[in-house]
């Protein structure tokens, strides 16, 4: 019998892409073929490696037009964004195809006579990466392209909403002419996933996702001493201390709290305002925020899509709901974005003010367009709040005072700390978290790291 992934569009509800699942026959000789192939990968040099991977890029940007409707229709992103995706995919490819010389060179310490000693970085083998759908192609890059150019190969496995992402990724490096078994992608259950990483297959998983679906991987792979890097989920604070540029903090923050209909793992959930700028700036915050778009992510006027299903959308209400019946003001009326409804994706964007750690909504993953903000007496405070988190993967500072915002980042527990900007990737940086947020790291020379062994070679030249 044969079972189907179906991924259904937040737009009407329809059946925008279905796919079969793979048997497992299937599955054992995709990871047979991407073993096989990685004996001859790993001895191509760097430079040949990063070429196809260049050109696998090119051929990715090509397919911009058919993938923005493509993104709108599978999770809902507004076609005036879609490109920006793309975009970020591409800066991130390239970047770590610029530092792989750098990243994937030899250590050598420092000269003994009669010796010869340096430490190589091996690949690890089979990487199997596990992409989320929110950002579909930024996430999905972050392991694929360093773990190429690393000499590994690459099993893919999307997600359901995201499925021709998989697709679009099998094409492009097609189209650059790798060799047959180096990057395949599957359409896999959750059990077949699981049975995989538990039987060895991979060498290396690379997810991106939920903090219960994170334990789930790590419970399939325990006693296999496999390879596990986990992105999960996130509760990222910012604080507005009383010297920032407001009207800048409030631009970037809407933008950071709202992009995406909320669904950023790096999105700003909770933000802690210095009293003194209290007023202006929850003002000024409530006032931009209303001047969203709810609507078709297929009309060019739409700037806040569809959540990507119903569920997520009717968890968000009920998280919104619990906070005003626990006291919490909610400064926009849903009234006011005509495509907004109850039983549907689409919702309205919503700031909530009275808000406290005894809310969930300012303690759970909202992973929706709401933000609670509270105020704050000075950066102490501020930084116990931002801290009272099990998560931890980004905090934003707003100050005009650099030493401030190193001292402050000193404090907090988090896995990347930025000062007057959020909510972006810097490539030349390690992504990583911290707590419930996860382990490892990709990006920058340090994503190479996870994503090889280190193998030491000690050669003694004078008996």
């Amino acid at each position: 019998m044969v079972h189907y992934v179906e991924c259904i569009s937040p737009i009407d509800d329809s059946v925008y892409a279905r796919r079969p699942v793979a048997t497992w026959p299937e599955v054992e000789r995709t990871f047979r073929q991407a073993r096989d192939a990685q004996a001859g990968w790993r001895q191509t040099p760097l430079t040949d490696r990063a070429a196809l991977c260049g050109v696998a890029v090119e051929a990715m940007v090509s397919m911009t037009e058919e993938i923005v409707p493509e993104l709108a229709w599978q999770m809902g992103r507004p076609v005036r964004y879609g490109a920006g995706e793309v975009r970020g995919f591409e800066e991130r490819a390239r970047h770590m195809i610029s530092v792989a010389p750098e990243a994937l060179a030899d250590l050598r310490p420092r000269p003994i006579d009669g010796f010869v000693r340096y430490i190589r970085r091996e690949p690890l083998g089979v990487v199997l990466t596990i992409a989320p759908w929110n950002y579909p192609y930024l996430t999905a890059v972050n392991s694929i392209v360093p773990a190429l150019l690393a000499g590994n190969t690459v099993i893919l496995k999307h997600a359901a909403a995201t499925l021709i992402v998989a697709e679009r990724f099998q094409a492009a490096f097609d189209r650059a002419g790798l060799p047959d078994g180096v990057f395949q992608h599957l359409v896999l259950s959750h059990d077949q996933t699981a049975q995989a990483i538990g039987g060895g297959l991979a060498d290396m998983v690379c997810f991106t996702g939920s903090v219960p679906a994170g334990r789930a991987i790590e419970e399939a792979a325990a006693g296999g001493f496999i390879h596990v890097g986990l992105e999960l989920g996130g509760k990222d604070p910012a604080y507005v201390r009383p010297d920032a540029d407001l009207d800048h903090a409030i631009a970037n923050l809407v933008d950071g709290s709202f992009f995406n209909s909320g669904q950023s793992c790096c999105g700003i959930e909770r933000i802690y305002v210095h009293r003194d700028v209290w007023q202006p700036f929850l003002d000024g915050f409530v006032d931009l925020a209303g001047q969203y778009v709810l609507g078709s992510p297929l009309d060019e006027a739409t700037t806040l899509g569809p959540m990507v299903r119903t569920s997520a959308a009717e968890s968000v209400r009920r998280q919104i709901d619990a906070a005003v019946q626990a006291g919490a003001v909610a400064h926009l009326d849903p009234r006011a974005f005509p495509a907004d409804r109850p039983g549907s994706p689409y919702l309205a964007p919503q700031v909530l003010t009275g808000v406290d750690h005894a809310m969930s909504v300012m303690t759970d993953e909202s992973f929706g367009p709401v933000v609670g903000l509270m105020a704050v007496g000075d950066d102490n405070e501020a930084i116990r709040l931002m801290n009272d988190s099990c998560f931890g993967l980004t905090a934003s500072v707003w100050t005009s005072d650099l030493e401030a915002a190193q001292s402050i980042g000193n404090d907090v527990t988090t896995g990347t700390v930025y000062m007057n900007r959020c909510d972006y990737l810097d490539p030349a940086l390690a992504w990583t978290g911290v707590k419930d947020t996860g382990r490892g790291a990709t990006l920058s020379t340090v994503g190479f790291e996870s994503l090889t062994r280190p193998k030491s070679f000690h050669l003694r030249t004078e008996t």
